[in-house]
C-alpha cells in the first residue's frame, strides 16, 4: 500500500481544508437533539451540500461530487481536523445512500438521494422491535401487500434521530407466517403518513436522541420498498455493511478524539502520571487510532481493486467501538473527579464517554460481532 498522496489528492485536501476555514461555524451549534440544534445542523448539511460534500462520493447527477473513497478519507480528516459540527442526517448519507445506490432503481435514486444530499429529507432508522434489538431476524412488525400499497402495523424503538426526521428506512415482514430472516422486506417510510405516532425517548444526557414508533393501518405505496418484496435481510446486510465497516466511523473521528486526549495529557502530566497507567492507556489509545487509519486505507485500496467488505466489517465494528470506550475511559481517569465539573472541556469529555458506551450495542451488539467473526471468519461451529 503506497502511503504517498498524488498531486491530485494534495490539491483536493488544500480545497476542503480552505472551504472549511471559510465556512465552518466559530461558535459550536446547539445539541441537534433540541430543536434549535436540529434545525442548526439541518441548515449546516444545506451548507455542505452547495460545495458538494455532503454524499461526496456520488454521483454529481445525484447530488454528490463524485470523489473517490481516498478523497473521502481526505475530507473525513479535514473535516474532523476543522471541528465541524456533527452530521445530522449520517444515517441516510452514509448508511441509506449507499444501498440505495446498490439496490435502488433508477427512479428511487433520482427521488431520494439528491433531496437526502441537501437535508431536505432527513432519515431515520427503523430497525430495532421490542423483543427485537440485535437479533432483527425476529422482527415483527407487519406490512401486509394491499393492491399497490403496503398496510403497516407493529413498533419500532430506539430509532436514531425520529423525533424529527421526515423519513425511516427499515425491515418489516411482508410474508404472513414467514420465520426469521425469510419473508422481510426493506421500506422507505414518511413519517407524515396518517397512523405514524412518533414518542421520543430520554437518553443519558436528558435529551430525546431517540424514538420509538407505532404504526397504525399505515399505508405505503409498494414502489417505497427498496429492492425486492421478501429480500429485506440482504438489503438490510448491505446497510448493516455500510454501518460496521467503513462510512458510518471514519478513523479521522478517532484521530481527533486522540489528538485532544495527547493535549488533555500532556496538561495534566504530572498529576496523571502518578499512575503509570494512564499513560500506557494514552499510548494505546493513539497507537490503536493511528491503526484503524492505516486499516481503512487498507480496505480502501483492497475496494478500489473490485473487492467488497464481507463479515470482517464485523472485527471493523468491535474494534472503532472499543477505542472509542478507550479513548473516552482514558481522559477520564486524566480528568478525575475535575470531569464532572461543568466546564466547556470536562462537559464534552464526559458526553463522549456517555455516548461511547452505546458503541458497543448500536450497529448490532459487539456479541453478535463476535459470533459472526468466530462463523463466518473463524469457522467454528454453531452453539
Amino acid at each position: 500500500m503506497d502511503l504517498h498522496y498524488t498531486a491530485e489528492q494534495n490539491a483536493f485536501r488544500a480545497e476542503v481544508r480552505a472551504w472549511m476555514q471559510q465556512h465552518v461555524p466559530r461558535e459550536a451549534l446547539p445539541d441537534y437533539d433540541t430543536f434549535e440544534g436540529f434545525q442548526a445542523h439541518r441548515a449546516w448539511e444545506k451548507t455542505l451540500n452547495s460545495a458538494g460534500y455532503a454524499g461526496i462520493t456520488w454521483p454529481e447527477a445525484l447530488g454528490g461530487r463524485g470523489a473517490s473513497l481516498f478523497e473521502w478519507l481526505i475530507f473525513e480528516e479535514e473535516y474532523w481536523a476543522a471541528d465541524a459540527p456533527l452530521r445530522l442526517n449520517q444515517n441516510g448519507v452514509f448508511l441509506l445512500g449507499p444501498t440505495l445506490m446498490e439496490y435502488g432503481t433508477e427512479a428511487q435514486k433520482a427521488r431520494f438521494l439528491p433531496r437526502m444530499a441537501a437535508c431536505d429529507d432527513m432519515w431515520a432508522q427503523a430497525w430495532s422491535e421490542p423483543g427485537a434489538g440485535s437479533d432483527m431476524a425476529a422482527i415483527r412488525t407487519t406490512a401486509v401487500r394491499d393492491g399497490d400499497h403496503y398496510v403497516i402495523n407493529g413498533q419500532k424503538t430506539w430509532s436514531t434521530r425520529a423525533r424529527w426526521a421526515d423519513w425511516i428506512f427499515g425491515l418489516f415482514r411482508t410474508e404472513a407466517g414467514s420465520q426469521r430472516h425469510h419473508g422481510l422486506s426493506y421500506l422507505l417510510v414518511p413519517l407524515d403518513t396518517p397512523g405514524v405516532t412518533i414518542r421520543p425517548i430520554r437518553q443519558l444526557n436528558g435529551l430525546a436522541g431517540f424514538a420509538e414508533i407505532f404504526f397504525d393501518n399505515v399505508r405505503v405505496p409498494v414502489d417505497c420498498c427498496l429492492g425486492a418484496e421478501g429480500e429485506g435481510w440482504n438489503v438490510a446486510m448491505a446497510t448493516a455493511g455500510f454501518e460496521r465497516g467503513l462510512l458510518l466511523r471514519s478513523p479521522a473521528r478517532y484521530q481527533q478524539t486522540a489528538r485532544r486526549l495527547r493535549t488533555l495529557y500532556l496538561a495534566n502530566r504530572d498529576a496523571a502520571d502518578r499512575d503509570l497507567s494512564i499513560r500506557d492507556a494514552v499510548i494505546r489509545a493513539i497507537s490503536a487510532t493511528e491503526a484503524y487509519a492505516l486499516s481503512t486505507y487498507r480496505t480502501v485500496s483492497m475496494l478500489a481493486k473490485g473487492s467488497k467488505i464481507g463479515p470482517e466489517s464485523s472485527t471493523n465494528k468491535i474494534f472503532w467501538s472499543e477505542l472509542d470506550l478507550l479513548l473516552h475511559d482514558t481522559a477520564l481517569r486524566i480528568l478525575g473527579s475535575r470531569a464532572e465539573l461543568d466546564t466547556p472541556e470536562s462537559r464534552r469529555w464526559m458526553e463522549g464517554f456517555m455516548f461511547a458506551q452505546a458503541g458497543p450495542i448500536y450497529a448490532g451488539s459487539n456479541e453478535i460481532q463476535r459470533n459472526i467473526v468466530a462463523e463466518r471468519m473463524l469457522g467454528m461451529p454453531r452453539q
